[in-house]
């Protein structure tokens, strides 16, 4: 981060960086127990071949129920998030106004509007024992207004009206639902141009007995699956990708909701970092902030399973070339390697949807230096330092 200070935001408000980091560290710990669930012996569900003549059905014969810990760590997450929103709120009235009646204290807090006439209610709410920086046409009800879910036509995909419809039910009723899903797939042989081009599935726990695919009898089609875990939206039949829900809540309060609240404007650089060091003291809060890390735990947690993909994938192909040590001595090669370097490497290979024989070329020469690699790393390793 540039050495800015951060300058937006005030000392009373550094705490909220605190809380931000918090809730980026319990999405990290949801991300670390998906990954071992999703890479786990025998995968997170099993499929079985079935006849059905004319037909062969691919069905799902057993999914791996799904640890307790992730929709408690999500509801921990999801409510450290709306804390980060109500700390900043507090911090600021307490800041304009001095100290608070208990009356006056239990009216600050950040509503969720579907309508401007909700939010005129709320606001109207405030008027009698509200603080006097919550009154009408004051300029912090003002931004309130601005992060408000009427303000957008899809009003119930807002992420703060996520936000509180996640939380709320967290707190009155169960965790979050979790379940696996598919979120798409196709035919190894119908390669698309990107994930984004894919036809996604519908949003539907997988169940045992759902066929996944069907052929004609004696006709083999390989399919590459696309699972995911989604959560459930409360009161819908919304399951988004539990890790994307989170990612773009996170990232609203962070880079949009908290800014706008303290500064009244569009957001200002630099950022507020994802999270940094809150397990010390810091005689220097605002550097140790500025000294965190700009990359979410979703965003890692997306690096981590895609060199994991990579890793078992790359192994496979370049364990099959001429000169290959082999499948296994690649994959130590490959685990040696950080996620960053793996998905640097796999990045060189140029995608091809046509078969275009020059871009083939390039990629078998890319997979020869990637297989001299390997062989370079096992020729430098000890005899018997495998583990």
């Amino acid at each position: 981060m540039k050495d800015s200070g951060l300058h937006w935001l005030p000392d009373h408000q550094l705490g909220v960086a605190a809380t931000l980091s918090h809730a980026d560290q319990l999405v990290g710990q949801v991300a670390d127990v998906l990954f071992a669930y999703q890479t786990r012996d025998g995968g997170a569900f099993e499929l079985e071949e079935q006849l059905a003549f004319p037909n062969t059905r691919t069905v799902v014969t057993h999914v791996t129920p799904m640890p307790r810990k992730v929709p408690l760590l999500v509801a921990d997450a999801l409510v450290a998030l709306r804390a980060a929103l109500e700390h900043a709120l507090f911090a600021e009235v307490e800041f304009r106004d001095g100290g608070l009646s208990e009356k006056a204290a239990r009216a600050v807090e950040i509503p969720a509007a579907r309508t401007a006439t909700d939010f005129e209610s709320w606001a109207k709410g405030r008027v009698k024992n509200g603080p006097a920086s919550l009154q009408t046409g004051s300029e912090l009800l003002q931004r309130i207004e601005g992060l408000q879910p009427f303000n957008r036509k899809d009003s119930e995909n807002h992420p703060l009206a996520r936000l509180v419809l996640h939380t709320n039910h967290a707190k009155h009723r169960t965790p979050a639902v979790t379940a696996v899903r598919i979120a798409a797939m196709y035919n190894e042989d119908q390669i698309p141009r990107s994930v984004r081009s894919l036809q996604p599935r519908p949003e539907v726990p997988l169940k045992v007995g759902d066929v996944i695919a069907e052929t004609p009898f004696g006709t083999q089609v390989p399919v590459k699956l696309f699972p995911t875990i989604g959560i459930q939206r409360p009161g819908t039949d919304r399951w988004p990708v539990l890790m994307q829900e989170l990612d773009e809540i996170s990232d609203w309060v962070r880079t949009q909701a908290v800014p706008r609240l303290v500064t009244g404007s569009e957001p200002p650089a630099p950022e507020l970092p994802t999270r940094y060091d809150i397990a010390s003291g810091h005689t220097d809060e605002r550097r140790a902030i500025m000294a965190g890390s700009t990359i979410s735990a979703a965003d890692r947690h997306k690096q981590r399973v895609g060199a994991a993909s990579v890793r078992i994938d790359m192994a496979d192909t370049l364990g099959q070339m001429d000169g290959s040590p082999g499948a296994e001595p690649v994959a130590a090669w490959l685990n040696h390697l950080s996620d960053e370097e793996v998905l640097e490497r796999v990045s060189r290979l140029t995608p091809t949807h046509t078969h275009s024989p020059e871009i083939m070329r390039r990629n078998f020469e890319v997979l020869k230096r990637l297989c001299d690699e390997a062989v370079a790393f096992g020729a430098n390793e000890p005899a018997g330092s495998g583990d």
